[in-house]
């Protein structure tokens, strides 16, 4: 009997490579190259080593401190992303991230020392992740934080080609006796208000609703802003406070507490650094007039509780000081280039933890 053979044939396939699944290793190492200047320029006192290694290194001793405790923080930017990347508007959202996290350390008396970041796309722009990590860069140098490393993911598949996300981590010292809030926090206490540079980073998808509602596009003047675009105007980014509040923390040895107005607006924030015994009474009449503000509220339209907590309103850092101490604070932050407000004091607490009164100004 006569046997056949079958020969099976193996189908030939093309070799396959990171890149051809969306991934462009060589345009990441590009991209650390570039902005190793850029990291390069925010040094400070305590870095040990250079970017580009798998940690980065930080000599506490070597920063000034003694007793030190450590404060972490860590955040974004939200969807004011969304209108950075719908225009191509990158400088400044760097800055917002920076100051969304260091903020937040200084509420503590925190000097914050280092910063990492971590940016997250679907297709890796040298060009554009660049021009990003720049503004990081620029808001470490206003911070006085080290931009000591950070990370780029490319994720095919789950972000859009143009997409991208930022998540930011701060580390900051304090010495162990210079925690804020104090513990004598009492009634008749001063809270002053520094100003905001506008939205800063919080509310942005009501701010992006507002404006699908009213027709505008981002290139159209602003309303409130004549002279800016409606994206320049709302990508004004987020004020650091820093150098002056902890400038004021340090000469005037007088600041009580810091609330760092951001998610939450002021209804949800001031409260997180009072005892349970007291309450803040906020005059909302002293705010200084920002016509953002008047005009989301105004087109939303958005009712004024809904103002007090989901924006700063115009005061993007709160200040805490007794009263024969807040002329002082108040002179020397200004000094520093806040614009001061004072906005009420604190009261024997009786139920809610803040007690607004009057209304926000509109013009």
């Amino acid at each position: 009997m006569r046997s056949t053979r079958f020969r099976y044939m193996a189908h030939e396939k093309t070799a396959i490579g990171y890149r051809d699944a969306g991934v462009d290793i060589d345009a990441g190492n590009r991209l650390v190259e570039q902005i190793r200047p850029t990291a390069q320029n925010t040094r400070r006192a305590g870095v040990m080593g250079a970017i580009g290694g798998f940690g980065g290194l930080f000599d506490l001793k070597a920063a000034g401190f003694d007793d030190p405790v450590l404060v972490a923080a860590t955040d974004g930017v939200g969807t004011k992303l969304m209108i950075a990347i719908e225009t191509g508007q990158h400088e400044t959202i760097g800055i917002d991230l920076v100051a969304m996290c260091v903020n937040d350390l200084v509420v503590q008396g925190a000097e914050p020392l280092l910063f990492l970041d971590y940016l997250a796309t679907g297709k890796l722009s040298v060009d554009q992740a660049a021009t990003v990590i720049a503004g990081i860069a620029e808001g470490c140098k206003l911070a006085g934080a080290a931009l000591i490393g950070g990370e780029t993911a490319e994720m095919p598949g789950l972000y859009q080609a143009n997409d991208y996300d930022l998540a930011g981590f701060a580390v900051g010292a304090v010495e162990r006796g210079k925690i804020l809030p104090r513990g004598d926090l009492a009634e008749g206490d001063v809270v002053l208000g520094l100003a905001a540079s506008g939205l800063h980073s919080n509310g942005y998808s009501l701010v992006r609703r507002i404006v699908a509602n009213s027709g505008l596009g981002w290139d159209d003047p602003a309303p409130f802003a004549g002279d800016l675009t409606l994206a320049q105007a709302l990508l004004v980014p987020t004020r650091i406070y820093v150098r002056s509040c902890l400038g004021a923390v340090r000469d005037t040895g007088a600041v009580k507490a810091l609330a760092h107005i951001t998610g939450g607006g002021l209804a949800e924030n001031i409260p997180r650094v009072l005892p349970e015994s007291l309450a803040a009474e906020i005059d909302l009449a002293a705010i200084p007039a920002q016509p953002v503000f008047a005009w989301l509220q105004s087109e939303g339209p958005v009712t004024e509780e809904e103002m007090t907590r989901t924006f700063n309103c115009g005061i993007g850092m709160i200040v805490v000081a007794a009263s024969n101490d807040a002329d002082t604070v108040a002179a020397t932050l200004t000094d520093a280039g806040e614009i001061v407000a004072p906005l009420g004091h604190l009261v024997r607490r009786s139920g809610d933890a803040i007690i607004f009164r009057n209304h926000l100004r509109q013009s």
